[in-house]
């Protein structure tokens, strides 16, 4: 495939939304703000952005009818929806029927240390006209939750942490990992209604062994979910990762059973991409094949699900030696190539292509790349139609002039990664960012060093120039 066009239309500098110019004066370069954004994802019918940020502020886009008109220089994003929570979100997760025109479908499910599951408005109002984003608690001047879906811990009562969050067709049910398990939620039978999960699925037959399942399933926090669509429309099989490097396999239509679970770490070592734990697991177009991505990976394991969970392909070329956490998203290939391709943003700011991918074995090489950012992306993300791509970036280092190590506040420590993997272990790694963020929100140690969000459309035509001097601290 030859490199298209590719038009910078709009950007966003705000990952908070409609954060206010701070009233001390101080300039709007986003290397002298305290937040930046981790996460993005497109709404179900393409019409609305959901962003994360360092700041615990989930944001809403809603994109002009206009995006894609041909302009001098790029739009002016403005957060329509500010959610503040009250802690660190480990994961969110829209409706997956959204629609823009129906506002009951407007809801995000939300997963933040010590809290139950949250189900919440996308566009919140304020619960007072005098409230705003200057009052001191400013999660205290909004509505409360729509609803909360719990998964609680029996033997001490403490709620687990939620590690992964997904929400997928038809929208009945929603599916939580955390330690050793997966919850399965109906999303119409709240705590109010129901104090338990649907379903908990235990990804080894005991944690109380000395063992840990001696050997048998998935051991460790489940930090990836991704569902298999079939042609009817709702999900098949789920497929689950964790932070200890092991994938697992389970059949919603057959009460969540397992189907196979394996390791990551050799075939990781035998290509050498490394890795330190799975962050995101992604199911191809057809539903043959499954995308691995790892924490701190130079490249993406491609396995064949069909019958032998075999290694495929890895695609290598991707600088992904960090902490944070760098998705990437799949779309179907062109006919004259076939397979599908794979979009991933890197450390260095760029993003990577492939194409073909299904079609080839061994190491695949990049279709080709460009320069997004400049700093590491956090997301990728491309539109249904697939003309328009949006892409996040964001990171952080220490004050001390002499660091020169950028990593990101949202990810959790692998203290799982030596194999000890006990519950409390997990939580406490699963909540270890939380500090990070906190200190960043009130101004310390921690400097960003970029940030912002940005919507390509791909294409013919003569590309944007993409370093324009836009100071949009409002937008």
């Amino acid at each position: 495939m030859d490199k298209p066009s590719l038009n910078l239309v709009a950007l966003s500098r705000n990952p908070d939304g409609s954060y206010p110019v701070q009233a001390n004066g101080q300039s709007s370069d986003p290397r002298n703000r305290d937040s930046f954004f981790k996460s993005v994802q497109w709404s179900a019918d393409g019409t609305a952005l959901f962003t994360s940020s360092s700041a615990n502020r989930i944001c809403t886009f809603v994109l002009p009818e206009t995006l894609l008109e041909p302009r001098q220089e790029p739009t002016r994003l403005k957060a329509q929806g500010t959610l503040v929570l009250g802690e660190s979100t480990s994961a969110i997760a829209p409706c997956p029927y959204f629609a823009l025109e129906n506002p009951s479908t407007q809801v995000i499910l939300t997963a933040s240390n010590d809290h139950p599951i949250h189900l919440h408005y996308a566009f919140p109002q304020p619960l007072s006209p005098d409230s705003s984003d200057t009052a001191p608690n400013p999660s205290a001047t909004q509505p409360p939750p729509l609803s909360s879906f719990r998964l609680i811990k029996h033997e001490t009562e403490a709620y687990l942490p939620i590690t992964s969050l997904i929400w997928p067709a038809p929208g009945t049910h929603f599916i939580a990992g955390t330690t050793n398990r997966i919850a399965i939620y109906d999303v119409s039978r709240p705590d109010a209604m129901k104090s338990e999960p649907l379903l908990t699925i235990a990804t080894i037959p005991s944690t109380r062994h000395i063992s840990k399942g001696n050997g048998i399933g998935m051991r460790g926090t489940v930090s990836a979910l991704a569902a298999q669509v079939r042609e009817q429309g709702d999900a098949g099989l789920v497929a689950a990762g964790t932070w200890t490097r092991h994938l697992g396999l389970y059949d919603l239509q057959r009460a969540g059973a397992c189907v196979a679970t394996w390791g990551v770490s050799g075939a990781a070592a035998e290509v050498g991409v490394g890795g330190r734990g799975v962050v995101q697991t992604v199911w191809s177009p057809c539903g043959r094949y499954l995308v691995v991505n790892e924490r701190g990976a130079s490249g993406l394991l491609v396995y064949d699900l069909r019958g032998t969970n075999k290694l495929l392909a890895h695609l290598a070329g991707r600088d992904g030696d960090t902490n944070q956490r760098l998705s990437c998203d799949v779309f179907p290939g062109t006919e004259s190539v076939g397979g599908f391709e794979v979009w991933a943003g890197m450390k260095n700011g760029g993003v990577a292509v492939w194409d073909g991918v299904g079609n080839q074995e061994g190491a695949v090489a990049p279709s080709w790349d460009w320069k997004a950012h400049e700093s590491s992306i956090g997301s990728t993300a491309m539109h249904m139609s697939g003309s328009v791509l949006v892409t996040c970036s964001g990171s952080w280092k220490l004050s001390d002039e002499e660091s020169t190590t950028a990593t990101d506040s949202s990810d959790e420590s692998s203290s799982e990664e030596s194999g000890s993997g006990s519950d409390s272990k997990s939580e406490t790694s699963s909540s270890g960012s939380s500090s990070a963020s906190s200190s960043s929100s009130y101004g310390s140690p921690f400097i960003v060093e970029g940030t912002s969000l940005k919507i390509w459309s791909i294409g013919p035509g003569k590309p944007l120039h993409t370093d324009s001097p836009i100071e949009d601290s409002k937008a």
